[in-house]
């Protein structure tokens, strides 16, 4: 070929590229046209071979060549061998020679056409190779590669019909219509198929799926073929003819840009472009270089993002889940955007390497299908995160237009979106995988295997990952609890952490408790929290206490304790609706003080904080009610007048402390050895502390006003009857 006499007369350059040549082999092997056999060569030059223009299709191929260098809007395809065979041949020959031409520096000048002429002279001839690239079935290729591997499957198609239709012995005849149907009557078994005399290209109108297709193309089994066949006949010498196109796969696979190299390219100096177009196999030092160079900038700015992805996933993890939940929209964001420009960058270097650089052959499916591998997993992430950023900022967006603004309202609402949106970003990555799949050449039939896999590990081993789906938007639905609510399920007493499609999370006073949805649906949930009618308002949840009281308790104790308690819990904003009652069940021998209330309280630390508070403060005011009533008894030797002024003084010591309230002095009854009084006084002091003070200095009063009035406190006297008999002994 023309190349490789250039590169003979470069014996210097060569020198200079020889290591690069050894170090790009595996990128781009040297594919050595196979050895011509003497008695190929031999039988080549003996045998009498018919002109192109005496084969019997030559007039109508001529008709058909005038007929599309004239329109360009006309179908290659057609309902018989012979139309679609010519169309393809005469289309394709016309697109070699516009190439041929066009692809020439200073054609533009030679021409004297003005560039927007070029560029409709340029446009004409890529949409007749698009027409005459229809004709064939480039089915058999992977989707991803198909367009490409078609294109230059067609061109190496228009070389291996340059040289059947000059080296046959034989006329050939290409069958129209009424010829497939004399030839099909002679069938025992009709097809639409022909095979072209003397080569292994077969039109077939058979397509799958498709059974009334009329129109004839190149079969699979030949377009997957055509790639040997050229190899085969590639370094024979082209015979010349009007339609042949010896240098058209040369020039489409050595220079840049699509059919026509771009102008850029043809202005550069003639000594450089043939520099350029040094081959090393299929490919050339332009093509490998510029792929070089595209790949490493790609990939250095691809582990530069991917470097910043993690980036935030650290932050998160530094940071702490619980102190960012109005910045997790910020951060789902980032990452959309750090995944964004990956998807149109992996897209514009695959064009720049397909239609710029024009890589063909081994090199192009290898690169080919890793852009696409990198295009369909960034594309993947992009959906999943565009998706999780819209649910939180969605979440947020309904939590700032209701009202709110608590941390709480953030987790309520994000923990019912945030799981739909994942599951659809999961949903759309997941089409993208089956879209890879076919891209990279699975048949169909098997990726919809590929897909009942997941369907069959559901229905064996994974049922009960769709009953907690299913449980969980049971409980999403019904709400029978919230993030936030203070809730008993089961045999779990705790906080509501977290409500997701598969679990829900129960903080209790141990551990953070992780809980199937399916078992949280069967189980029996107390709800402790009290829902306000607008769904937006925190949840507050119930608070109760219990405190046992003494079994000698008096009726006027128990009131005490009531009023202390009820003045007590009426001053603590923290409560909502504070109850308290005494109660006594048929298995206690004695009263009990209950307190019940509702709180605003989120987590454990500040529910038993305010509990140990109001349970000690509480234990207190039970002590207090069992000092406030005292026993007082006087000696026998105390007068009537005596004992009717004693209420009138305990009124008076009681109430010389303003913090204490006298209520009454009564004689409880005449005991066995002294007249028992009871005094009865209310305390309003805030603090037990003062209290107990208090009632130390009261208790000193009342011995003293007891001394000055001569009123004595007896002391405890005992009988002891003795029997004669043991009178008699002592």
């Amino acid at each position: 070929m023309r190349f490789f006499f250039r590169l003979r007369r470069r014996r210097v350059f060569a020198a200079v590229v020889a290591a690069v040549v050894v170090a790009l082999q595996v990128f781009a092997p040297l594919q050595a046209a196979p050895p011509v056999s003497p008695t190929s060569a031999r039988s080549h030059a003996t045998t009498a071979h018919i002109p192109i223009e005496q084969q019997p299709f030559y007039g109508e191929l001529e008709l058909t060549a005038k007929a599309w260098s004239d329109v360009v809007l006309d179908q290659v395809v057609g309902g018989s061998p012979e139309a679609t065979l010519l169309n393809f041949y005469a289309v394709m020959a016309e697109v070699g020679h516009r190439s041929e031409r066009l692809g020439r520096a200073g054609s533009w000048r030679q021409d004297r056409l003005t560039p927007a002429e070029r560029q409709e002279q340029i446009d004409d001839t890529e949409l007749l190779f698009r027409l005459a690239v229809k004709a064939l079935d480039a089915s058999g290729f992977p989707a991803s590669v198909r367009v490409d591997m078609a294109e230059e499957a067609a061109i190496q198609l228009k070389h291996v019909l340059d040289y059947v239709f000059t080296h046959s012995a034989k006329p050939i005849r290409i069958p129209d219509a009424a010829g497939m149907k004399v030839i099909n009557d002679l069938r025992t078994t009709p097809t639409d198929s022909w095979r072209l005399p003397g080569a292994a290209i077969t039109l077939t109108a058979e397509e799958e799926g498709d059974p009334d297709n009329e129109d004839y193309r190149f079969s699979v089994p030949t377009v997957m073929a055509i790639g040997e066949m050229y190899r085969e006949i590639r370094n024979f010498p082209v015979v010349k003819q009007p339609f042949a196109t010896p240098d058209f796969f040369s020039d489409f696979v050595y220079t840049p840009g699509y059919l026509i190299p771009p102008d850029w390219y043809l202005a550069l100096p003639k000594t450089l472009r043939q520099t350029f177009e040094i081959p090393f196999g299929d490919q050339t030092l332009f093509q490998i270089v510029a792929v070089l160079v595209s790949l490493l900038v790609f990939l250095v700015v691809l582990v530069w993002l991917v470097s910043l992805l993690l980036e935030t996933y650290r932050e998160n993890v530094e940071k702490g889940a619980g102190l960012i939940d109005w910045k997790r929209d910020a951060i789902a964001w980032r990452r959309f955007l750090i995944v964004l420009p990956l998807v149109p960058l992996t897209r514009i270097v695959k064009l720049f390497v397909d239609d710029v650089v024009n890589l063909s052959g081994l090199p192009f499916v290898v690169s080919t299908y890793f852009f696409f591998i990198i295009w369909y997993v960034a594309a993947g992430f992009f959906f999943f995160y565009l998706f999780e950023a819209l649910g939180r900022s969605s979440a947020e967006l309904v939590v700032r237009l209701r009202g709110g603004g608590s941390v709480l309202q953030l987790q309520r609402i994000t923990s019912f979106v945030m799981p739909l949106c994942r599951a659809i970003g999961t949903l759309a990555a997941i089409a993208l995988g089956y879209q890879l799949l076919i891209e990279l050449g699975l048949p169909s039939n098997t990726v919809l295997a590929f897909s009942a896999v997941p369907g069959l590990a559901i229905g064996l081993g994974a049922s009960k990952l769709l009953g907690n789906l299913f449980a969980g938007l049971s409980i999403q639905t019904d709400r029978p609890l919230r993030v936030g609510e203070f809730c008993r399920v089961g045999d779990n007493l705790g906080y509501i952490t977290k409500i997701g499609l598969r679990s829900l999370e129960l903080q209790t006073l141990e551990s953070r408790v992780t809980i199937p949805n399916s078992v949280a649906d069967e189980a029996t949930i107390v709800n402790y929290s009290r829902r306000d009618i607008r769904s937006d308002q925190p949840p507050m949840q119930v608070l109760e206490m219990r405190i046992q009281l003494g079994e000698d308790f008096s009726p006027y104790q128990l009131e005490e304790v009531l009023y202390q308690s009820r003045r007590f819990l009426a001053g603590v904003p923290a409560l909502k609706e504070p109850l308290v009652s005494i109660d006594r069940r048929s298995e206690d021998t004695c009263c009990a003080l209950v307190v019940v209330a509702m709180v605003e309280l989120h987590g454990w630390e500040a529910y038993l904080s305010l509990r140990e508070q109001l349970l000690v403060h509480l234990e207190e005011l039970v002590e207090r009610a069992e000092l406030s009533e005292i026993a007082l008894g006087l000696a026998y030797g105390t007068t009537a007048q005596q004992l009717k002024r004693l209420p009138a003084l305990m009124q008076q010591v009681v109430e010389e402390d303003p913090c204490l309230q006298f209520q009454a002095c009564r004689l409880g009854r005449i005991g066995a050895f002294s007249y028992d009084h009871v005094l009865e006084f209310r305390s309003s002091h805030l603090e037990h502390d003062d209290f107990e003070d208090s009632l130390h200095e009261l208790n000193r009063r009342i011995i003293k006003i007891l001394e000055t009035h001569g009123m004595e406190i007896p002391f405890p006297t005992q009988t002891l009857m003795l029997n004669p008999a043991d009178a008699t002994h002592s």
